[in-house]
């Protein structure tokens, strides 16, 4: 019986030599959902095409993939797509974040992830952080390469103080009140978020909030799903509170509009982004020390860090946030300090330091 090669697996047709080699070279493989990988993939591929046009391309299906250079997002991606995928295909992972002791669901994901390394041409990761503890794990230094997540700067800017005003009046916020912005998801799973997702931290923010509130008058606004423990816990506070789920990832910025400032409570992170875009919102950042907080922000010049699990040290630096002219002089240094990891600079370093060393010739 003959085939159509049309109707042959694409590993198939990679084991005998007769995968097609079609198309952009890259593929940066995404998620489905409307989600930060998603993003990430779009901001990148967007800026290597204008740079490089017809470089690389968004993939949500890499098995049908041969003869590329496979990015997976993430480290998940990879895990998930690693035995799909031809074997002419080069593969290059993000890894963002996770380690053993944060619960046993991200010790196996480790082990797995470790176990499958070898396979992998090169591993990128976003903070300082991430990339020295994957180098204690015994990733080859030459494996690794250390690329920041990147954010829109043109897409996230300071406001007026008018428009500021208008912003806080949406929520019905009085003049009064410290405005803390939390936009991340810190429940397990996608439905309502009862059950905390501890490594983001919701416990510590309730808590930090709960002391803010001692001393000042206080109103929160929530993004993201799964954020049902952190409105329980807002509501058992007597805490003034608003929560949208932005469907669309362009509506963010007028969220930050209305801020004081943005806490970041994580035990484990990645980047965030959401520090990222707050300083480039002019938006006063409180982070604790994780991910990619250490490599963006100096405490006190461009923003304010504490230890994880801090609540005194983070209640006290929100209050900060008070003292206008220190919270200005921050604020205008932050995003000064941002410009340098717009998604333009950011989609350089990838097609410059990671792609084109791949393609085996230097940047023209």
């Amino acid at each position: 019986m003959k085939y159509a090669l049309s109707t042959v697996p694409i590993r198939t047709l990679d084991r005998l030599g007769l995968a097609p080699d079609v198309g952009p070279k890259v593929r940066f493989v995404v998620e489905r959902g409307n989600w930060s990988i998603k993003w990430d993939g779009q901001y990148i591929t967007e800026g290597v095409n204008r740079i490089a046009p017809g470089t690389i391309k968004a993939e949500v299906h890499p098995s049908f993939m041969a003869k590329k250079l496979l990015h997976f997002g993430s480290q998940f991606q990879w895990l998930a797509w690693s035995k799909h995928v031809a074997a002419s295909n080069r593969s290059i992972c993000t890894f963002f974040h996770g380690k053993r002791e944060d619960d046993d669901d991200m010790s196996r994901h480790v082990d797995s992830f470790l176990a499958s390394e070898h396979r992998l041409q090169k591993i990128v990761t976003a903070a300082s952080v991430i990339e020295r503890r994957l180098l204690s794990w015994g990733v080859a230094r030459e494996k690794l390469i250390r690329i920041p997540i990147g954010v829109d700067c043109t897409l996230f800017q300071p406001v007026s103080e008018l428009m500021r005003l208008k912003a806080r009046q949406r929520y019905g916020i009085h003049p009064d009140q410290i405005v803390i912005g939390s936009f991340q998801k810190d429940g397990v799973g996608w439905g309502d978020g009862m059950e905390p997702k501890l490594i983001k931290g919701p416990d510590i923010l309730l808590q930090t909030v709960e002391k803010v509130a001692k001393r000042h008058p206080v109103f929160v606004i929530l993004t993201g799903p799964a954020r049902g423990y952190v409105k329980a816990g807002l509501d058992r506070l007597g805490i003034s509170y608003t929560h949208e789920f932005v469907r669309d990832y362009l509506d963010l910025p007028k969220f930050f509009s209305a801020l004081d400032v943005y806490v970041n409570p994580s035990r484990e992170e990645g980047g965030p982004k959401g520090i990222l875009e707050a300083m480039a919102s002019g938006v006063l950042v409180s982070s604790t020390r994780v991910g990619m907080a250490e490599d963006v922000i100096a405490d006190g010049v461009t923003g304010l860090l504490v230890d994880s699990e801090d609540t005194d040290a983070l209640s006290k630096a929100i209050l900060t946030s008070l003292d206008t002219s220190r919270r200005k002089a921050i604020v205008e240094a932050a995003r000064n300090r941002i410009v340098d990891f717009d998604w333009s600079v950011i989609a350089r370093l990838h097609y410059e330091q990671l792609y084109l060393p791949m393609f085996g010739h230097e940047v023209s």
